[in-house]
């Protein structure tokens, strides 16, 4: 089993930037995939980016492609959500999903695929 916290989430003004992180415990790290999801107020958690248990594959949604970089370091058992270019529209609530695999290579997107979560850090973002 592997516990997650997240942290770095904050109030920022649109075009800033936050870095989110997300530090796990348990086993082998890079036998988890990564992803990190949001949730924001009144609507259904989504997907945000996603990242091999290697780390050489990753995968984001197009709402936030091209400003965000999701990357980890197996050594630290951490990954990492760097977001530029914030818009208002990127305020909600975000969560570290982690996910068993035996394939390093692949990353997942689907929020039912994940097996563990943690609690979210809150990220708003002012106009």
């Amino acid at each position: 089993q592997v516990q997650l916290v997240e942290s770095g989430g904050g109030l920022v003004q649109a075009g800033g930037s936050l870095r989110l992180s997300c530090a796990a415990s348990g086993r082998t790290f890079s036998g988890y995939a990564m992803g990190w999801f949001r949730q924001a107020p009144g609507k259904e958690r989504e997907f945000v980016a996603a990242i091999s248990g290697s780390g050489d594959s990753t995968f984001y949604a197009d709402s936030v492609k091209g400003r965000f970089t999701l990357s980890r370091d197996n050594t630290k058992n951490a990954v990492s959500l760097q977001m530029n270019s914030l818009k208002p529209e990127d305020t909600a609530l975000y969560y570290c999903g982690a996910r068993t695999t035996y394939y390093t290579g692949y990353y997942y997107y689907l929020e039912d695929e994940y097996n563990y979560w943690g609690q979210g850090t809150q990220v708003t973002v002012s106009s």
